[in-house]
């Protein structure tokens, strides 16, 4: 994958993640406070709780730090897998997500 591959993908997975919590914030009682810079994401939880997305734009990897762990994901067949087998990056942030908040919430690409 090339660089310009990698950065549109990956801006394509952050613009997902804004998306998302805005369409939580509108549905449900979550209120999850999203702020962008740059590429990094940082989804802050009423509890004070926060998930954090960011670009390794040299490693061509997206990581994901929340309170379960520390997670880095490639993009394997058009899906962004975790490069220790952990599994897909929204399902993970999903289970997070939802850890964090309380109740059930849904990331998806």
């Amino acid at each position: 994958m090339t660089d310009l591959e990698f950065m549109d993908r990956a801006e394509q997975l952050l613009r997902a993640v804004e998306s998302t919590c805005d369409r939580i914030n509108e549905q449900t009682d979550a209120d999850i406070d999203n702020q962008r810079v740059g590429g990094m994401v940082t989804l802050v939880f009423p509890n004070g709780s926060q998930i954090v997305v960011n670009l390794q734009k040299p490693l061509h990897e997206v990581w994901l730090a929340a309170r379960s762990g520390g997670y880095h994901y490639k993009q394997v067949d058009g899906r962004w897998t975790d490069t220790k087998g952990q599994g897909e990056f929204f399902e993970q942030l999903s289970r997070d997500a939802s850890v964090q908040a309380g109740v059930p919430l849904s990331f998806a690409p």
